[in-house]
């Protein structure tokens, strides 16, 4: 049997919707051994949909076949119940709340991610991954919220005005966690156990939508100005 191994070729990436560039450049490396292509220059998995790609070469592009299943990148929406009109916000509520991993996308996609979205708020909790940028909870009129990382100018003001910081969200975690306080009190939270990075804040009892943006195809964590990494209003 030959193992000839050809010479790298640089070809255009046609990634059928997945996520897959390492550098932000729409192309990759193929060579072949034993007449197999090998495809370098790129993620192992989507960082959306966590799938593997299968490849084709042809004499002018390496394509996907397969197609991601979420091309546009998710919004990911749950609901929080908040009865005794009192949240807690901070980034880590662990080991009060937490979510079941087992069978789920890895948690370094998109998918992954919104699935943890999802099992936490199963257990009671409003969470959702903001990166390192320390972000906050921002009132933006009556009974709507947005949990964002101001810009700022050159005079280091920032963009969303201070007066309406509710909570300011430390991330450790890199997430921002919330649960109504008396919920989280009967899991076992302790409120003599809060720190500066704990905020309680009183909000009109109801039912709240979370719609969190980062794991949408175009969102970007270093933009210029205010980034908002979720909206949050009371819907009952």
């Amino acid at each position: 049997m030959d193992f000839q191994i050809t010479a790298p070729q640089t070809l255009p990436l046609e990634a059928n919707g997945h996520r897959l560039s390492i550098s932000g450049k729409s192309e990759a490396e193929v060579y072949f051994i034993a007449g197999i292509p090998q495809v370098s220059g790129v993620a192992y998995q989507c960082a959306v949909c966590d799938e593997r790609p299968a490849y084709r070469v042809t004499d002018t592009a390496i394509e996907v076949e397969n197609p991601c299943p979420y091309p546009d990148g998710l919004t990911t929406a749950i609901t929080l119940e908040v009865p005794s009109g009192k949240i807690i916000v901070t980034d880590d509520l662990r080991p009060i709340y937490t979510w079941d991993d087992a069978g789920l996308a890895s948690y370094n996609s998109a998918l992954g991610q919104a699935q943890a979205v999802h099992g936490m708020a199963a257990a009671g909790c409003a969470y959702g991954p903001v990166g390192n940028s320390c972000p906050g909870l921002y009132r933006t009129g009556p009974d709507t919220y947005v949990i964002a990382r101001p810009g700022y100018d050159e005079n280091d003001t920032p963009d969303l005005p201070e007066s309406d910081r509710l909570a300011g969200i430390v991330t450790d975690l890199w997430a921002y966690s919330i649960a109504d306080f008396e919920h989280w009190k009967s899991r076992g939270g302790d409120p003599d156990s809060l720190g500066w990075t704990d905020t309680v804040i009183d909000v009109t009892p109801g039912t709240y939508r979370f719609t969190h943006h980062s794991g949408e195809r175009d969102f970007d964590h270093d933009a210029p100005g205010a980034v908002v990494f979720a909206h949050v209003e009371r819907i009952g």
